[in-house]
């Protein structure tokens, strides 16, 4: 198992309008989707650089919401929040995306799981309704720090199971 794999995501640009992320996580399918999807794991990895998370609101079903709120150690409050318009569990969601401190940047986010092995590679795809929200996307330390947080939570609970099992 490697120990540490931070910033191992590829990002890639395939259009003017959308930006796509692929990761590997080495953990099952069902573990990945949990941990993208339930509130008790998104709330210890959604904040990208350990802020303190206020609101963790999921619920993942077509039509359903979603809010998740950090506040920077500076006091800035960042919200995004979106609805669910594809839920197929363990390997797909589509939601409508907003980061609320850029309302003129719609986008609609897609992740994508797939399983092979004991790897579950995910292709992350943010595409914007037009060129003036997609220019606001800049910078990818904050993605990639998010993912970075999912790896490390995968690896914990991942330990915590292998313990309980011996």
């Amino acid at each position: 198992m490697t120990t540490n794999r931070h910033g191992s995501g590829t990002v890639e640009f395939p259009s003017d309008l959308e930006i796509v992320v692929t990761r590997e996580f080495e953990a099952p399918i069902g573990l990945v989707f949990d941990v993208f999807t339930k509130p008790e794991h998104v709330r210890r990895t959604i904040a990208p650089f350990g802020e303190e998370v206020t609101v963790c609101s999921i619920d993942l079903r077509v039509g359903g919401d979603y809010r998740f709120v950090f506040v920077t150690d500076e006091g800035v409050e960042c919200a995004f929040r979106g609805t669910y318009m594809e839920v197929e569990p363990p390997t797909r969601t589509v939601a409508t995306w907003l980061f609320e401190g850029w309302p003129d940047a719609e986008a609609v986010e897609t992740m994508a799981l797939r399983e092979a092995g004991e790897v579950t590679t995910l292709t992350w795809t943010l595409a914007f309704r037009d060129q003036a929200g997609r220019d606001h996307m800049t910078g990818f330390d904050g993605v990639q720090a998010n993912f970075d947080n999912i790896e490390d939570h995968l690896r914990s609970l991942r330990s915590e199971e292998h313990a309980v099992s011996r």
